[in-house]
């Protein structure tokens, strides 16, 4: 196989802005070459917010919504040719998450949907897309996520110890890479999502920069233990969550006839975020120095990353960017690779990840 270019774009369940990354993939040797960071505009993403908690919505804002993302994801990737001078005749293909609104993996009519017209994408820029990935997967009896471990699989490997690849982003997902074992993955609940709309109740600012609210507050114990008792983290893998279940509403639901001050509530979500990871973290240990990887926008806040470093003390714990991959656009990097084995016809789902009854090359493409 030879060397081919792909640009990966990924807008995630914090909507706080759109990810792309541009890379060459040759074989399993993948190599970031370029990548951006392209806002999104704040009316669009208070229009989003509410469709993905669930407010009454119409036919008419979901259509205009995935017409203005399609132009936005376009935009993105023009940006980053820009930005990058590769040209678009050198990108064989984009590959497009979309922009998760719905996801509800179990019950008697299991769905998921992301928007964001890749039929835009592709005619705006001229380049392939591929889009729609986690349909198929879910076609075939599995959650249609987490995706990435078989990304992680390919660039990651796993010696005679555990390595798990956290991806802190609104949701937090974790892929286990065991030595002669398969690879599990799954989410393992919020990340920074719940911290980032108590943050921009409470202070106008969209993330706790520098954790610097939550080093306000101390843990409230009982507000920590009522949220841990939510159903979710009881249930086994595989497993997939996102804004539809942990929202503002939900945490408001919580806090009811508690008395507990901005900064306390901000340090207790924190905690919250660190204990449901390290608690799934821990169950995966194998081998004498396991590892945790971080990626996604979690690994900025350092209140975050030392309570991870403490409830995992046996572990070692630092951002893929230590370990030669940008802990910021990793995710991007992901659909890129993605796209690549839609391209070639490749399987691109783990079933033991996902619950997928057989592996399948997911996406659909859409011409330029």
């Amino acid at each position: 196989m030879t060397q081919e270019f792909y640009i990966g774009v990924m807008s995630g369940t914090s909507m706080d802005g759109v990810d792309t990354a541009l890379v060459s993939v040759d074989g399993d040797q993948i190599q970031l070459l370029a990548h951006d960071d392209y806002p999104m505009p704040d009316p669009l993403k208070q229009r989003l917010m509410n469709v993905c908690i669930g407010q009454q919505t119409t036919l008419v804002e979901i259509g205009e919504l995935d017409h203005l993302l399609g132009h936005l994801f376009a935009d993105a990737v023009n940006a980053l040719l820009d930005k990058s001078g590769y040209r678009a005749d050198q990108i064989r293909a984009i590959g497009n998450h979309g922009q998760t609104v719905y996801h509800q993996p179990v019950g008697d009519a299991p769905f998921t949907l992301q928007i964001g017209d890749a039929n835009i994408v592709a005619a705006k820029t001229g380049i392939d897309t591929v889009a729609d990935f986690r349909r198929k997967d879910m076609a075939l009896g599995g959650q249609g996520a987490p995706l990435v471990p078989a990304f992680h699989k390919t660039i990651f490997q796993s010696t005679d110890s555990s390595v798990i690849v956290l991806n802190i982003g609104g949701i937090a997902n974790i892929s286990v890479i065991r030595p002669n074992e398969k690879v599990l993955g799954f989410d393992t609940g919020p990340g920074n999502m719940l911290m980032d709309a108590w943050c921009e109740r409470h202070t106008g600012h969209k993330f706790d920069r520098n954790g610097d609210l939550a080093r306000q507050g101390t843990v409230d114990e009982a507000l920590l233990n009522h949220l841990l008792s939510e159903p979710y983290f009881a249930q086994p893998a595989p497993k997939s969550t996102g804004r539809e279940l942990f929202n503002l509403p939900w945490l408001d639901a919580k806090l009811v006839n508690r008395t507990v001050s901005a900064a306390d509530v901000q340090r207790t979500l924190c905690e919250f975020t660190a204990v449901t990871i390290a608690r799934e973290v821990g169950r995966f240990k194998t081998g004498p120095a396991p590892q945790l990887l971080v990626c996604g926008g979690g690994t900025r806040n350092p209140v975050l990353m030392a309570r991870l470093s403490a409830l995992l003390g046996d572990w070692q714990v630092a951002p893929t960017s230590d370990y030669g991959v940008d802990s910021d656009y990793m995710e991007a990097m992901a659909f890129a690779w993605l796209a690549q084995r839609r391209i070639h016809g490749l399987p691109s789902n783990l079933p033991e990840v996902t619950g997928a009854s057989r592996p399948a090359s997911l996406g659909v493409l859409y011409f330029a």
